[in-house]
């Protein structure tokens, strides 16, 4: 039989032990979220991935996510709140050069999302993200976002919707780049892009310079605060559609390992996508 001392140290084997256990799992925890915002989303976001620190939103970086690094999949989906996508294909417009300027930069500009899943409306901000909102201008009118899939869902650590690639892959891009832009803007407050932001993906991987001014075609949807860098351009608020995006939120999302991405389960498809001055 044991004795009372030997009981004891039994008892401080067993709880150092359970608190090893403890520290393991909340650094897999730790790794796993990291992965998912830094690996992102593969955040986000195409051109589109971008990196700072731990985080980064990526798009056409090429790069396939270890999958054992990914969030893991939601436990049950829920029932798929979106409908069926309108028939047509997605686009494969490629362009060698950024569009020339044609917007008004001292105009309001709205953009209309008519998605499987419901309407999200966006106020752009043409006077302080002129080029971006110059690009996505020329991109709705070329039809480039229409019946395309929003690829991307990341519900842990930050949280949002990463859509604008056609080829549903998070490495799709019009071809050109576009430069950062409004990465002082005020409402960015203590690294956090508050809920209702619309932001530009890129590849920036937090060292080296040149990475930066790589915008595409990929953005995400904010639809709770969430902590990143200033290195995405905030680029317009969501005006109408958070209903939406909470819907395709409580949905959850499945890794692809294929491409490291964490899709949303809904069926979230962008069936046209519409630019217009106000």
């Amino acid at each position: 039989m044991a004795t009372s001392d030997q009981r004891r140290r039994q008892l401080a084997r067993q709880k150092l032990e359970r608190q090893q256990q403890r520290r393991q799992a909340a650094r897999r925890k730790t790794k796993r979220r990291n992965a998912v915002i830094a690996g992102g989303l593969a955040v986000v976001l195409a051109a589109g991935a971008g990196a700072c620190a731990s985080v980064k939103l990526s798009g056409d970086d090429g790069a396939k996510a270890d999958a054992a690094e990914q969030p893991s999949a939601s436990p049950s989906k829920a029932p798929d709140p979106c409908g069926k996508p309108a028939k047509g294909a997605p686009s494969k417009g490629h362009w060698d050069k950024e569009p020339a300027m044609s917007i008004d930069t001292s105009a309001a500009y709205t953009m209309r999302l008519d998605t499987t899943c419901g309407d999200i409306t966006l106020k752009l901000d043409a006077a302080k993200a002129p080029r971006t909102v110059n690009s996505f201008a020329f991109l709705a009118d070329k039809k480039y976002l229409d019946h395309s899939k929003c690829h991307r869902l990341v519900d842990q650590g930050i949280f949002v919707l990463q859509c604008g690639d056609p080829t549903g892959t998070g490495t799709g891009t019009p071809g050109y780049t576009i430069p950062d832009e409004n990465l002082k803007d005020p409402r960015l407050k203590g690294n956090v892009y508050p809920a209702g932001t619309v932001a530009m993906a890129n590849r920036y991987d937090g060292k080296d310079e040149k990475t930066r001014n790589t915008g595409g075609s990929q953005f995400f949807l904010v639809y709770e605060n969430s902590q990143l860098p200033p290195n995405y351009t905030p680029f317009g608020t969501i005006t109408k559609g958070m209903d939406v995006l909470k819907k395709i939120a409580a949905a959850g999302s499945t890794l692809d390992p294929s491409t490291g991405n964490t899709a949303p389960n809904a069926t979230v498809v962008i069936d046209k996508a519409v630019v217009t001055k106000s």
